[in-house]
């Protein structure tokens, strides 16, 4: 996906979020990512896909912002554009040069700040151009220019460990630019930071990003914060799951300062909010065959206890809730919220529509419901709507002796997935399970068995 044809998203007629495309720009194009796929081997032989068909441009002078849920490998294609990782096919092109190592156009900035404790400020921001032959005395100049760029004059024989956690990071800032790459690259470089001095450094940074003498002007920002996107960039792109998937692009057309009081800043947070909790794909048919266990929809990893709570402050605010003002009342980042938004979805509880979170008769039964209650509740719900509990479930009661080896399930899914995924989605299922009291599980022998009140006698499977 290059650049969009509209300023806002479209909808096709499912109601999911989808990208529009025009012809890129060739010539302003300074990154260009093609057909790029990565997969890794586990120690077993497991194939995991990792990125599938990832087609980007970034052009000079824009500032693109890359939002997904953890997992999604976000980070792991910002590596392939430094040069850090070689694709598993496609290609990853620099002013139309293929990367076949460390990108000379970039530079990276991390969210751990990586600087090195034993060297001054000064030795830490010269480290790149001493990676890159220059002179000592250019660069003792250029970084004490870079320095005094981010406000660090006088620190320059400091350590790392007499700094703040804002001013490492301008030293990050400065190690960065001071070799002056055309796009810099940033791995969530503000999610350490308290909030405060996040909010300055974004500010900070988008000085240095738009100033017309700049020679870095052009900016890749990985990030799981919405609003720091929207705040930050020209363009959001939304990476997919399993494998991770470009298909959405978001235009932010908004005047320079933006908060959340410029107009149209909240509608780019909702339309982000909707395409990142859209409607999850059907599984192709070829990948289900005839057994519930592999056709089934990835169970999200959500807490039962965390999903109930926000079931109860979906009631307590009238039963819908837009999904940035719950975010917000409940301190959460999307990585936190979506899995629980997923899981209410799944079960029936929750819908979303036009970014609004809108609880369904069922999830407002199971909100006001008591303790015992809502267990049996959740135990119908789970019955009806995930597949991997409801056929567990069911050959636990169709073995004599209501027992099931673990192996036995992990075996089956690994037909669409890698050992690791089935492992961590037999762990979630384990977990509704033995909630709604559906099943029990004795992790020393690896067996799942019937609760005692349902327990028969003979073989176990």
């Amino acid at each position: 996906m290059n650049t969009p044809a509209t300023n806002t998203p479209a909808m096709n007629a499912s109601g999911t979020c989808t990208a529009a495309r025009v012809p890129a720009l060739a010539e302003s194009a300074v990154i260009t990512v093609s057909g790029l796929h990565k997969h890794f081997t586990s120690p077993t032989g497991d194939v995991l896909p990792v990125l599938q068909d990832i087609d980007l441009t970034l052009h000079e002078g824009e500032i693109v912002a890359l939002l997904g849920k953890s997992g999604s490998g976000k980070s792991t294609l910002l590596r392939h554009i430094a040069g850090l990782l070689a694709p598993s096919a496609g290609t990853v092109r620099y002013r139309g040069a293929p990367v076949e190592g460390p990108n000379p156009g970039t530079a990276m900035l991390f969210q751990s700040f990586a600087l090195m404790p034993w060297l001054t400020v000064q030795q830490n921001v010269e480290l790149g151009l001493q990676a890159r032959g220059v002179p000592a005395a250019e660069r003792r100049s250029r970084a004490l220019a870079a320095i005094d760029m981010v406000g660090l004059d006088g620190f320059e024989n400091a350590y790392p460990k007499e700094l703040s956690g804002g001013m490492r990071q301008r030293v990050g800032f400065a190690r960065a630019l001071v070799v002056e790459p055309d796009v810099l690259l940033m791995d969530e470089p503000f999610s350490a930071l308290d909030v405060l001095t996040a909010q300055t450094l974004r500010g900070e940074l988008l000085d240095l990003l738009t100033r017309r003498d700049s020679p870095t002007r052009t900016a890749l920002l990985v990030t799981h914060s919405i609003e720091e996107a929207v705040q930050l960039a020209d363009r959001i792109l939304i990476l997919g799951t399993d494998p991770g998937t470009l298909s959405i692009e978001l235009r932010v057309d908004l005047p320079r300062p933006r908060n959340r009081r410029t107009r149209g800043f909240e509608a780019l947070i909702e339309d982000a909010y909707e395409c990142l909790t859209g409607e999850r794909a059907e599984l192709p048919a070829a990948l289900g065959g005839h057994d519930p266990l592999r056709a089934a929809a990835p169970l999200p990893h959500a807490d039962v206890e965390q999903l109930t709570g926000l079931l109860e402050e979906l009631d307590g605010r009238g039963g819908a809730v837009e999904l940035p003002v719950l975010a917000d009342a409940l301190s959460y980042a999307v990585d936190d919220l979506m899995p629980l938004v997923e899981a209410a979805k799944m079960l029936a509880y929750a819908r979303v529509r036009a970014g609004e979170l809108r609880l369904t008769t069922t999830g407002s039964g199971f909100a006001s419901a008591d303790i015992l209650t809502r267990k049996h509740l959740f135990a119908a719900a789970v019955l009806a709507n995930v597949p991997l509990i409801a056929t567990v479930r069911t050959l636990l009661t169709a073995s004599d002796g209501g027992r099931l080896r673990e192996s036995h399930v992990t075996d089956r899914l690994r037909a669409t997935c890698s050992e690791s995924t089935a492992r961590q989605q037999l762990t979630i299922a384990i977990t509704w399970g033995r909630y709604a009291e559906l099943f029990e599980y004795d992790a020393r022998d690896g067996v799942l068995t019937l609760p005692c009140e349902d327990h028969g006698a003979g073989d176990e499977r």
